[in-house]
């Protein structure tokens, strides 16, 4: 009798199974097509077996063939702003001056029992004098670069752009993050996640000329820029979707120079191959794209924090338009994130490349 019922059962969830097999649930769904773009051969996906190298190091052995930068290191008041500030210093990739209170920075750093030269520390009373100080040694010429160490962004910033400190140029300040996403096949540039929180067209050619600039430095010759948006069509509903068409236009013009443009795009049609082709999408930077260019920052935060926790990415944060590099993270990065930061800068310090004039979008008739 069991086992008579035991046969019955095993046929009745047999038929179950093959009756239902049509309706997958959306785990289910999502699984069969991750393994069906595998099979397809998506070619920015690496194969998962064995952990691939990170995309960081040749950027990291180039380091070693340049002298390290002269850093201001702006209120190092944490273990993490100095433990990134030291690893930096013995990758050869800065010389630190450590700028705040310096009972503060030497109770930090004691606490893992690290020990600070006392000639690479300067005293100033708290986070704005030593954003101020930073500055000035900038403007004097006595360091190369600005790393942040445990002050608020709008803080560090501000004193950046205080008209005494001569530290502005043309050209409209921009963070970048520069990704290592372990499902993509090369580092992805990110911008502008950080400083521009809705910037208009003017100021997207700024942040796009930035950007291009950065890859140039790092050894992309012809990055590919994709225009993030909702979809990949032009929408009048959708602003970012017009000004992702005008900006291209504007590169065709020669007013964006250095860089392969196209937007709208979506998300998934800027990096998958696949999904660019399974919408019918041709082009250079559909599915192979180096920079995405977020229409926003809240946009650009969002994307760039869960490919950090959700994704495993490492990253790397830098601001441009200043008239040095400016290595900036997020006050929760670890070390090894500001180590990669101070990487980034040097190589745009030392490899800076310069990029044909662009034609002026201020021309007057």
């Amino acid at each position: 009798m069991i086992s008579k019922l035991t046969e019955k059962l095993t046929r009745s969830i047999a038929g179950g199974i093959a009756g239902k097999k049509d309706k997958l649930t959306p785990a289910a769904a999502a699984t069969q097509t991750a393994a069906t773009m595998k099979m397809e051969g998506d070619s920015n996906t690496p194969e998962h077996d064995a952990p691939r190298p990170s995309l960081f190091e040749p950027l990291l052995a180039k380091c070693k063939t340049y002298n390290p930068a002269i850093t201001a290191v702006v209120h190092p008041v944490t273990v993490e702003a100095i433990q990134g500030a030291v690893e930096a210093e013995a990758a050869g990739l800065i010389t630190p001056f450590y700028i705040g209170p310096v009972g503060r920075i030497k109770l930090a750093a004691e606490s893992v029992n690290i020990t600070l030269p006392p000639d690479q520390l300067l005293d100033v009373p708290h986070s704005h004098a030593a954003a101020d100080r930073a500055m000035h040694l900038a403007k004097m010429g006595q360091v190369e670069m600005i790393m942040k160490g445990s002050l608020h962004t709008d803080e560090l910033l501000a004193a950046v752009l205080e008209k005494e400190h001569d530290l502005r140029t043309q050209r409209r300040l921009s963070h970048v993050f520069v990704m290592d996403v372990p499902s993509y096949n090369k580092l992805l540039f990110i911008t502008d996640a950080a400083i521009n929180i809705y910037p208009g067209l003017s100021e997207k050619v700024d942040i796009l000329q930035n950007v291009i600039e950065l890859a140039h430095a790092l050894g992309v010759t012809a990055p590919k820029v994709a225009l993030l948006s909702a979809v990949e069509t032009i929408n009048p509903n959708i602003h970012s979707t017009i000004e992702a068409a005008a900006l291209c236009k504007m590169a065709e013009r020669g007013q964006i120079v250095g860089g392969q443009l196209d937007g709208p795009l979506a998300f998934d049609n800027a990096i998958s191959p696949a999904a660019a082709a399974a919408k019918g999408i041709a082009g250079e930077v559909a599915g192979h794209a180096d920079v995405l260019m977020v229409p926003d920052m809240e946009a650009g935060n969002i994307l760039a924090k869960q490919l950090t926790y959700m994704a495993g990415a490492v990253s790397a944060g830098i601001v441009l338009g200043a008239r040095l590099p400016i290595v900036l993270t997020s006050r929760a990065d670890g070390a090894r994130s500001r180590l990669l930061s101070a990487a980034i800068g040097l190589l745009l310090l030392r490899q800076r490349v310069t990029l044909p004039k662009p034609h002026s979008h201020d021309q007057r008739l």
